[in-house]
Order: structure tokens, then sequence, then C-alpha cells
């Protein structure tokens, strides 16, 4: 009788360990910060070293072709949250995201998740405007754009003030390692006893100045050339504190049943703070704040055993919109009934199926006449008044701007885009104009 107690004590300790297949599914999205576009060891760099990343692409999918929703932090977030064009969603550039559209936590929040936030919020400071306020039951994390990793203090321009929150409650840690702090949180959130499904929101602030790698990396990478050596030690940093949060997942089981998520917001920055780069965007154009393919393609990385082959790529066209449609098929959550521009690529995923993209658009800075933006049909893309932040010192001073107003490109030919179309086909540069017309048209 003892021996049957114990055994049977045992199959009451898995079952609680790993959940059925035919619940919920945890959901956790883990969201970079300024990363080169092929920064990945899976993605063929050789010099950095990114094995956690690396092996959770062996154990799912790797996404060659995942674009962010804009070149520049906020932005780019409301597009992975609500599901529609920054534009759309009023916020195509560095701000705050209005209370009215439905973010992701709200959706799933609704649906009997437990919800939850940590990292990097950069969408509003207010009560109605910060994480809980826009559908995230538990946060922490700093509500700016960047912050110091040890003192929490937000350096960009006075008057300097500190941020670090626990659930809007101001907290001091200094001197205290922020990748730690966050995953420490991010543990216990995962660990809270609950019989609700989760879905965790980790917005991590790397590779995104201040560079500052741990000192092992900084000595792994010592015979880099700066700025890579700087960058590359924050990117390895970011890729081994991650390592930690799905170890944790693995070790208690929930691997089976947790969708988890890895992609960068947008291209990497050449801003004189991050000592104008470090990021590598490989054969593509631009960096950060540029629609040309440098500042919106990103690596991403996806598992979940359950549905998705391991050690597979997907070459598709997949946008970050894309993963609130996604996540709630996968997940079996109404979606919401405003307008969405992701689709949903669940099949694309699990079974390399044909995607159902239709035209995407994006918009860098305000409705004026100057905005640069970009409409993609198939291989065909426009963009106009691009800039091209991966050029030389000179015309980073200018913003990057092209004499071009227009630039159109077929990225079936020229994945470079480094030879401009639009005069010598001007029926597709109209087409285009034209859909740009038709996708904001009923924009706010």
């Amino acid at each position: 009788m003892i021996r049957f107690s114990w055994i049977a004590a045992a199959i009451l300790l898995i079952s609680f360990a790993k959940p059925s297949l035919g619940e919920q599914p945890n959901v956790l999205i883990i969201y970079g910060d300024d990363q080169g576009s092929i920064d990945l060891g899976c993605m063929g760099i050789t010099d950095l070293q990114t094995p956690n990343l690396d092996r959770l692409a062996n154990q799912g999918l790797l996404l060659t072709q995942m674009y962010s929703a804009a070149p520049v932090c906020s932005a780019s977030r409301v597009g992975l949250l609500t599901g529609r064009y920054p534009a759309r969603a009023g916020q195509p550039g560095n701000g705050e995201l209005r209370t009215e559209e439905v973010t992701i936590g709200e959706v799933f929040r609704d649906a009997g998740y437990r919800t939850g936030q940590v990292g990097k919020w950069h969408l509003g400071h207010t009560v109605d405007k910060n994480p809980k306020g826009q559908g995230f039951e538990d946060w922490f994390g700093h509500l700016g754009g960047c912050i110091d990793n040890y003192s929490h203090f937000f350096f960009w321009a006075g008057p300097n003030r500190h941020d670090l929150f626990d659930n809007g409650r101001e907290v001091h840690r200094p001197g205290e390692y922020f990748p730690q702090l966050m995953v420490d949180r991010c543990k216990t959130f995962i660990d809270k006893p609950s019989d609700q499904p989760w879905l965790l929101y980790w917005a991590f602030n790397a590779p995104h100045y201040p560079y500052q790698g741990t000192p092992e990396w900084l000595e792994r990478y010592k015979d880099l050339p700066s700025p890579r050596r700087e960058y590359g030690a924050f990117l390895s940093t970011m890729d081994q504190y991650i390592g930690e949060v799905i170890a944790h997942l693995d070790r208690n089981g929930l691997a089976e049943n947790t969708i988890v998520i890895y992609q960068a917001d947008h291209g990497h920055s050449t801003e004189i703070r991050a000592f104008g780069g470090g990021g590598n965007a490989g054969h593509y154009r631009g960096a950060k704040f540029s629609l040309f393919e440098g500042g919106i393609r990103v690596p991403a990385v996806v598992r979940f055993p359950p549905k998705f082959p391991a050690g597979q790529t997907r070459d598709q066209f997949m946008t970050a919109c894309d993963w609130l449609p996604t996540l709630c098929q996968l997940c079996d959550v109404k979606p919401p009934d405003n307008t969405l521009d992701g689709v949903s690529i669940a099949d694309v995923l699990s079974d390399d199926a044909k995607p159902p993209r239709k035209p995407f658009y994006w918009q860098f800075g305000g409705g004026g006449k100057n905005a640069q933006w970009a409409v993609r049909d198939k291989n065909w893309k426009l963009i106009g008044n691009p800039r091209d932040t991966s050029a030389n010192e000179t015309q980073r001073k200018e913003g990057g701007r092209l004499k071009d107003k227009l630039f159109l490109v077929d990225l079936n030919q020229d994945i470079g885009e480094t030879k401009n179309l639009a005069k010598s086909k001007p029926d597709i540069t109209q087409r285009l104009l034209d859909l740009r017309t038709e996708l904001t048209s009923d924009f706010e």
C-alpha cells in the first residue's frame, strides 16, 4: 500500500508538471531590442555566439523572412501587441499606445489567461497606459526607452530619472543587474500556482544601448573590433539569460505546452549612443529608422513541439502583426473584433503552407508628406521618402535621407535594394502608390 501511494503521488506530480496537450498552451513572447538582421548563430554569423537561441531554433523553426511592424521601438511594439499597422493604431513613431487599442494582453486576459509583462515597455507612463492599463496584470520593468542596467536610471536627456517599477510601484535595486532581475521575475511569474494558462511578454532591453554585456563576454570578444565587441557582448549576454528561462521551462516540464517566440523589434542601431553600430545586417541595406530591409527584417525563431516540427526553416513573408491572430488560433482564443492587419500563420508554421499573405504597409513618422513609408506586395516593395541609416557618417548626420523620393525594388532579384526601379517601372510604381492609398484610406 505504501509503494502504491508513492506511485500515485508521482503520477499526480507528473500530471501537474506536464499539462495535457488538450489544454490551452502557455505563451512566452521574447522581444529583443535593436538587433542586426542576421545576428544569430543559426542565421550564419560566426564571430558571435548565441547558443541558446540557436538551440531554440533547432528544437523549433527558424523564420528567415520575419518583419518588424516598424523600424523604431515604440511603433514596432504597437504592431506586435495589437496586430495592426502602427499608423492605424495611432503610433507610427516613438510614443504612447492609445488606450482604445486592444492589445494581446487584453485579449488573452479576457479569455482567462494570466498575463504578465517583464522588461521594457516604452508605450506610456500613466496608469491607463502602463502595462496593467493595457492588459498585463503582473508587470515589472522600465517604462522608458532604455535604462542603465545597474542604476536603472534613464540618462537619455535631463533631468535624469529613475525608471524601475513593480506593478506600478517604484522600486530601487541599485547595483543589481537588470537582465538578472528580469530572469528572476520571469521565473516567479511562470512558477505562480494557478490553474490558468499564462501569457508572458518579455521585452528584453538588449542589445539596445547602453551596451552593458557581462565582463565574461567582453573578455571573450576582446579581439573583435569596436563596436562589434561591445554590441556582441551584450547580445551574447541576452542569449545567456534567455537560456536560463528556457531551461527553467524545460526542467519544469512546460516545454510541450508552451509556445515560445523570439524575435527582435527591428534592425540594429547606428546611433552615436551605440558607438555608430555594432550589429550586422548582412547583405541587407539599412538599419534602425530605415524601411530598407536592414531596418525591418529581423531574426526570429519559434518552438511549440506538439504542433511545429523541429529543426526546419520557414521562408515565407511574415510580420510581427501576425502573432496576435496566430496565437489566438493556436490557443483557441477569440480574436478582437477590430481590424487586424496581421494574418494567422499557424498553418505556415505547422505545415509549411502557403501564407495567407496580403499586402503590407509600414510608416515611420506622422502623416506629413515627409514621413517614411513602404508598401510590399509579393516581391515588389516601394519606399517613400527613403532613409539609409547604414550609410556613412556624413549621410547619417543628415538622417540617411536619399535624393530619390520613391524607391522601387524587386526583392526576388535585388535583396540588397541596390537599384531603384521607380522610373523604369512606372506602372508598378503607380500600382503600389494606389495600393498605399487603399491600405491607409480608413486610418483615423
